[in-house]
């Protein structure tokens, strides 16, 4: 897995530990194939209050790129 200059950024403005997203990889709670070549990997991490991390992975190259990360708002409640 390779991780964009952007996923790193992120990963720092956002607070969200490195073990958090090797963790949401290695074991996902739910994963979605989205149509425009990605794949989202998702876990609920109840240190943060029991919200949804997405973890955003472009699967049409080699080796697969990790995008974005962000605690999904959309999924609160769930």
């Amino acid at each position: 897995m390779q991780y964009t200059r952007h996923f790193k950024t992120m990963l720092k403005e956002r607070s969200i530990p490195m073990s958090l997203v090797n963790h949401t990889l290695a074991e996902p709670e739910k994963v979605e194939d989205h149509s425009d070549g990605t794949k989202h990997f998702l876990r609920k991490i109840p240190e943060h209050g029991n919200r949804w991390l997405r973890i955003i992975v472009n699967i049409t190259v080699l080796p697969n790129k990790a995008v974005t990360a962000f605690f999904d708002r959309r999924l609160r409640g769930e």
